[in-house]
């Protein structure tokens, strides 16, 4: 018989040793060697079967062992010991105490998933990691954010292989009671209702919360008896179900996620953010819950509130393809807002524009939560400097007429958390070297070029070791499941070797990703697989999206490859890729590949992860690969750029794939001197961590948030708001004013002086323009002058700008403006006036997306 309910009955520890229960509580064990190392010693083979889960170990530990444990003075100390150290850890102040008192004193960052702990499987690659990520790295520095997400059922899915290699998904149900989350309750002990209006009914949530280190992660689960069917199973799969489903499960976390966030502040005492960060387009409906808080709180008009909210607001893009971005019918949207979470007095037109694609090619009938993230964040980037580029680009049809450079989209490139991804061996050898607190300081790197070559390829022989002898189980159990018994296996002894050069590669499969670009030419591969004297070996894992046919079948082609004999010692693709397996992956392997269709992917940090441990990168220029590639600390792989063919692409891209690994990678590997080390190998290795390890680190990443963006917005959001919001108000209706003006607005002549025939260096030239401003001012304006070196097509490049002075009046809301212009560099020169709004209030220049040039040609004299 099945039971009706199932829950978890926690382990009640003896007192000396209760602290157990704290310490497996906070996910901070989840980085933290020595709390790892103590629950271990309560019983070593228990640990790695539980999947080194503190809180289901303690569930499984018999009552005799911790009587055991808890007269035992030695283990007592311990766990003393490491709840003192978590308490200081907690408690203490660290970076952001002695920074800035301008910075906001709590920032919300919401993410659809979170990839924290393989105990707590809430993700399902590298967006839910990066997040992952970056709370503990806030955590490590004393950040104040508070992560708001949703509680998934099942998780994404597990994975595993059918006899013929093709992808099989399952959904295990996960028990919250059994996971490290407590429900976040009223004063009377009563849970939190998180309450939605639908057209079709209510959607009820709980609030569950993860104590992250010093961040709390609350994370909103609707499988609750006050719901139906359908609307308890809003948040039974991430990623999952149809578009309504979707749509439910994004409302949930965007204005679900900001009530949560009230009622958590209300009862914990947490101050409440200033700043909400949206890591990409999911949780953009945070913006419309906190206009509807103004607007009825504050008694704001619709756009004044929009104005306050775009000022503490940060939006993250990490996708370089529209495809990738949801986009929703727009009657749904509006069936939504006009019955169900309408404001009062607000037109639901207005909120279905905040996601209208009213730029070219858009399509009227959709609403786009990347361009609502846009327009409700006053501040916005990608996640890589190439990727920066490629969101303007991309996003430029909201700012028609800018230059891209001109594009109000910065970048911050993503780092990894490095206790989290330093395997305890590489770990060890940094620290010993650069110094205890190498990875929160960043400082120390530098040091590590004094690590003997002896000892840096003993460290990865080692790491190297671990991933075998992983592989190999984790292949056994995967042929398995596939129907294959013990007897037909013995093989699996054999796979892999501790002293061959190993390539790993890991990723999501989406077509652009190219898993399968390494199969282009299996006679080739095959060869450098087995070859005598420099053979290479490779490790594969990844997932598919349930709904990605086209992509299971790349892994079912590489399945089918690495099943052959032959083959099949030397590459294996393992089943199921989470945090446990990359957490020996990443530091296993010499080589990380990666080849993605350049400029797809975002940023790739994956291969950050592996270079932190001393792996090479041999990648695409892509990511973060293509700003940090310095010709030294691995390889680039050539692109096609600009051939057409798909096909003719791949072909070209995988030979010179093929040629690196034949002609250099092995060459260099396989050198080896008179102490049996790779010399040039590992000279390599020490420059990858002295001079990536500090880049490449989630620190420096929140580093560069808070003080390039939740910095600036907290400054913005608390001018917003003093005297009753009076500027939010000043800037809404200043805004209406200047769009309702602006197709007045012209720069109708420009003249130049004193140029003379021969212009040189260090000489300057004064520039006059006539403007129309209609009925604006010259204080609603900035007329700017453009200059610098011009290409063959008089494109001026890498500019500078000079503000005009409003000189004079000519009548009929037409004004003079003059400047001078430096000639501070030689060549080809040029310049233009542009105009464009300006207010006290304004982010950027290019905030209203509008601006005038020049109708006429320049004159000089």
């Amino acid at each position: 018989m099945r039971a009706i309910r199932r829950f978890t009955v926690r382990t009640a520890l003896p007192e000396s040793i209760a602290a157990l229960g704290e310490l497996a509580s906070n996910l901070h064990w989840s980085w933290d060697i020595s709390a790892q190392g103590l629950f271990a010693s309560i019983d070593e083979r228990l640990w790695l079967d539980v999947g080194k889960d503190p809180l289901l170990m303690l569930s499984e530990v018999s009552s005799a062992r911790f009587e055991e444990l808890s007269v035992n003075s030695e283990f007592v100390d311990r766990v003393g010991a490491e709840a003192s150290k978590l308490h200081a850890y907690l408690n203490g102040d660290r970076w952001y105490q002695d920074g800035d008192p301008q910075w906001p004193s709590s920032i919300a960052y919401f993410s659809p998933e979170f990839g924290i702990t393989q105990a707590l499987p809430q993700y399902s690659g590298g967006l839910g990691i990066l997040a992952g990520d970056h709370l503990k790295a806030a955590s490590d520095l004393g950040v104040p954010i508070i992560g708001v997400g949703l509680f998934y059922g099942s998780g994404y899915f597990r994975q595993s292989l059918s006899a013929e290699g093709w992808q099989q998904e399952t959904y295990p149900v996960l028990d919250p009671d059994g996971l490290p989350l407590s429900v976040l309750r009223e004063d009377d002990g009563l849970p939190v209702q998180i309450v939605l209006e639908f057209p079709e009914g209510d959607l009820v949530s709980l609030v569950r919360v993860a104590q992250v280190g010093r961040v709390p992660l609350l994370l909103l689960d609707s499988d609750v008896d006050y719901n139906t069917t359908a609307m308890r199973g809003v948040t039974d799969k991430l990623y999952g179900g149809n578009t309504d489903h979707r749509l439910r499960q994004e409302m949930l976390l965007g204005i679900g996620g900001v009530r949560a966030i009230r009622a958590f502040c209300r009862l914990s005492g947490h101050v409440a953010p200033q700043v909400f960060h949206t890591n990409e387009g999911h949780a953009g409906f945070l913006g419309v819950e906190r206009i509807r808080e103004l607007v009825e709180k504050e008694e704001l008009s619709f756009d004044a509130a929009l104005e306050a909210v775009r000022a503490g607001t940060v939006f993250t893009t990490h996708t370089p393809v529209p495809d990738g971005i949801d986009r929703f019918d727009r009657d749904l949207i509006a069936a939504v807002f006009d019955n169900g979470q309408s404001i009062p007095g607000v037109d639901p037109e207005q909120i279905l524009a905040l996601g209208a694609e009213t730029f070219p090619d858009g399509d009227p009938e959709l609403f786009n939560m990347a361009v609502m993230g846009l327009r409700i964040a006053s501040r916005a980037n990608g996640v890589s400097e190439l990727h920066g580029r490629v969101s303007r680009e991309m996003f430029a049809g909201l700012w028609p007429h800018f230059d891209p450079d001109d594009i109000p989209i910065t970048s911050i490139t993503n780092g990894v958390h490095g206790a989290t991804w330093l395997a305890a061996r590489a770990a060890e050898l940094i620290r010993s070297h650069g110094g205890a607190s190498i990875l929160d300081a960043a400082t120390g790197w530098e040091q590590l070029a004094d690590i003997s070559d002896e000892e840096l390829w003993a460290a990865k022989r080692e790491l190297r070791q671990d991933l075998v002898l992983e592989a190999r189980r984790r292949l056994r159990e995967s042929w398995h499941a596939r129907g294959v018994s013990d007897i037909e296996l013995n093989w699996i002894d054999n796979v892999l070797d501790p002293d061959v050069l190993t390539i790993g590669f890991a990723r999501r499969v989406p077509s652009y990703k190219r898993l399968t670009l390494m199969l282009r030419d299996r006679d080739r591969l095959a060869a450098l697989l087995t070859d005598p004297e420099r053979p290479v070996q490779i490790v594969v894992a990844g997932k598919a999206h349930p709904d990605d046919d086209g992509g299971k079948k790349l892994v079912q082609d590489l399945v089918e490859f690495a099943d052959e004999v032959g083959i099949r010692d030397h590459m294996v693709f393992l089943p199921d890729y989470d945090i446990g397996m990359a957490q020996l992956l990443y530091p296993g392997c010499d080589v990380w590949l990666n080849n993605p269709l350049r400029p797809l992917e975002a940023c790739g940090t994956s291969g950050m992860k592996a270079a932190l441990n001393g792996a090479l990168n041999v990648s695409i220029r892509d990511g973060w690969w293509d700003e940090w590639f310095d010709g030294n600390n691995g390889w680039a792989i050539p692109t096609a750029d600009g051939v057409l063919d798909p096909d003719r692409r791949d072909d070209l891209e995988s030979a010179a794939l093929y040629d690196l690994l034949e002609q250099s990678v092995t060459a260099r590997f396989y050198e080896v001197g008179a102490n049996g080390v790779p010399i040039r190998w590992v000279e390599m290795v020490r420059h990858t961590l002295a001079t990536l390890g500090p880049k490449v680190l989630a620190s420096r990443m929140v580093r560069d948030y808070v003080v390039k963006l939740y910095g600036p917005a907290a400054v913005s959001s608390r001018a917003a708001a003093i005297e009753d919001f009076a500027l939010a108000r000043e800037l809404a209706q200043w805004k209406a004013a200047v769009r309702a003006a602006w197709p007045m607005v012209s720069v109708d002549h420009v003249d130049a002086h004193g140029l003379g025939d021969e212009p040189q260096r260090g000489g300057q030239f004064a520039v006059s323009a006539e403007v129309t401003l209609g009925e604006l001012l010259p204080q609603d304006v900035h007329v700017q002058l453009i200059y610098g070196r011009v290409d063959a097509e008089d494109r001026i490049l890498g500019s500078d700008s000079e503000d005009l002075d409003a000189q004079r009046p000519m009548g009929d809301g037409r004004w003079v403006f003059g400047g001078q212009v430096p000639l501070d560099r030689t060549g080809p020169f040029g310049y233009t006036v542009r105009v464009v709004p300006a207010h006290r209030g304004l982010t950027t220049p290019a905030e209203l997306g509008l601006v005038a040039t020049p109708q006429s040609v320049a004159r000089t004299d």
